[in-house]
């Protein structure tokens, strides 16, 4: 059974970040104007390879905080210094992509950075030069989906906005205008 949701952050995509793009860069061809193609969530695990529940409870957390299962990212390499063998679980990958990943970055920008302590905006620098945008989150608790009381610790991982942006201009004002909280200089 197929439903016509579409989530609140694309439909003010597709109503008004088209149109506001298209008058400040002219773009003639909607299919030119930038969007977001998908968000890649990660998160290293080093300390997966001594504590055992720690995949478990990272594994459980991304789930609520994505709304999809993740990978598991194993070693390519042994690291003695790290006592990593190759083939170690050492991380989660997850990958965004359709109505998930609008739901999450919108929960994203509207709840769960505006509960980081002593927020006062993301760096506008973390762009790569093609549009895409990282963000380091240091705390998954800012996420309401993470029960706090069955925690094992405070852990944090990347994400990763990949858009369809040619400069990292295009990009940022894509961002902006869905909301993204850029820090403003001078704060």
């Amino acid at each position: 059974m197929k439903t016509n949701y579409i989530p609140r952050m694309k439909q003010t995509y597709i109503d008004d970040v088209q149109k506001a793009l298209i008058a400040d860069y002219g773009y003639i061809n909607l299919l030119a104007v930038p969007n977001i193609v998908k968000i890649a969530i990660n998160m290293g695990l080093g300390e997966a390879v001594t504590n055992n529940k720690a995949m478990e409870s990272s594994i459980k957390d991304i789930t609520k905080i994505s709304g999809q299962k993740p990978i598991i990212t194993r070693a390519k390499k042994a690291i003695s210094n790290f006592k990593i063998r190759e083939g170690n679980a050492i991380g989660l990958m997850v990958t965004l992509r359709g109505n998930r990943m609008w739901d999450f970055y919108d929960r994203l920008v509207n709840i769960a950075l505006p509960r980081t302590r002593d927020f006062r905006g993301v760096s506008g620098n973390s762009f790569d030069g093609h549009g895409n945008y990282s963000l380091g989150i240091r705390e998954h608790i800012i996420f309401p989906d993470i029960d706090i009381q069955g925690l094992d610790r405070v852990r944090g991982f990347q994400v990763n906005i990949i858009t369809t942006a040619n400069t990292d201009e295009e990009g940022k004002k894509l961002l902006e205008l869905l909301n993204m909280p850029f820090e403003t200089k001078g704060s």
